[in-house]
């Protein structure tokens, strides 16, 4: 993620938050050492550090109980570091609408009481998580913010240039793909990586998609950042067939502006981006994205 900081005056305040959402895949007490927890707010960040062992139907249930549980919490800096965190476990597979709102509106009353600094321009994360929640996972907040409305306006932006993009790339056996000449066919890009739990989880999904969907012109290009010594045995031992692309340099991953993953797009048999996903999904989320490109 890209690094933001407070002015030197707040940074104090702001410290532990600002090192916790920088990291969306890390663990809530990575950082424990810089936070001192209450005791009101350390049985939250237990259960939120709980949640990915957690069934689907436990894990929604208890990531929406959380949130309404946040927005109790007296207005403090550790209230804005759960709000993020628990924000960015949200979108880690299919666990409905509600618990999605419920998440949103947390967040966005967090920042209401809590509104972030910005320095030299750069948008503090928790407005891009927000903005990401609303624009991708439909989701209505309250928000009178202008670094909110900046966050709303950059997805937007995101995403045209990432209609207009194009890449080469080499496959693990060599082969080259270059994204623009897939027109005619749906295409699916996935960044991934090994060592990525929501990645790996989605993958047998991918895979069974992928065999479904192959003859009537899916394809899916899977874009790692790893060198081949690492990425080859790990598709290997899962029997992966779809074609994974090497991205050593981060290049593509930059031209996407890919800041946590997985993160999927779908375009449509014209070029046309017609469906993303800010973090893992399911078979069944999938098959909604693939319908709005026409194959079902």
């Amino acid at each position: 993620m890209k690094v933001f900081a407070a002015a030197i005056l707040a940074a104090s305040l702001y410290f532990s938050v600002v090192v916790l959402l920088l990291l969306p895949h890390s663990s809530i007490h990575a950082q424990e050492q810089k936070i001192t927890w209450s005791n009101q707010e350390k049985p939250i960040a237990d259960q939120i550090d709980m949640l990915r062992s957690l069934p689907d139907d436990v894990r929604a249930r208890t990531t929406k109980n959380l949130a309404m549980e946040i927005r109790q919490l007296p207005a403090t800096p550790n209230k804005l570091n759960l709000a993020g965190h628990l924000a960015m476990l949200s979108t880690e597979g299919d666990f409905g609408h509600e618990m999605l709102q419920e998440v949103a509106t947390t967040l966005a009353a967090v920042l209401r009481e809590q509104p972030i600094p910005s320095m030299q321009g750069q948008l503090p994360q928790p407005y891009i998580e927000l903005a990401q929640l609303v624009t991708y996972e439909h989701v209505q907040v309250n928000l009178d913010d202008p670094q909110f409305t900046a966050a709303l306006s950059k997805m937007t932006v995101d995403d045209e240039r990432r209609e207009q993009a194009d890449f080469t790339l080499n496959e693990l056996n060599g082969k080259t793909w270059t994204l623009k000449e897939q027109r005619g066919k749906v295409v699916v890009l996935n960044f991934w990586a090994t060592w990525c739990p929501p990645c790996r989880k989605e993958m047998p999904d991918l895979e069974a998609l992928y065999q479904q969907f192959k003859d009537q012109g899916l394809v899916i290009l899977a874009i790692s950042d790893e060198d081949a010594g690492k990425v080859k045995p790990f598709i290997a031992e899962r029997k992966v067939t779809y074609p994974i692309l090497l991205d050593p340099g981060r290049k593509v991953n930059e031209l996407f502006q890919i800041e946590g993953i997985p993160k999927t797009f779908v375009y449509d048999r014209n070029g046309k981006l017609v469906a993303q996903s800010i973090d893992m999904r399911t078979r069944r989320q999938f098959l909604e994205m693939l319908a709005q490109a026409g194959l079902k």
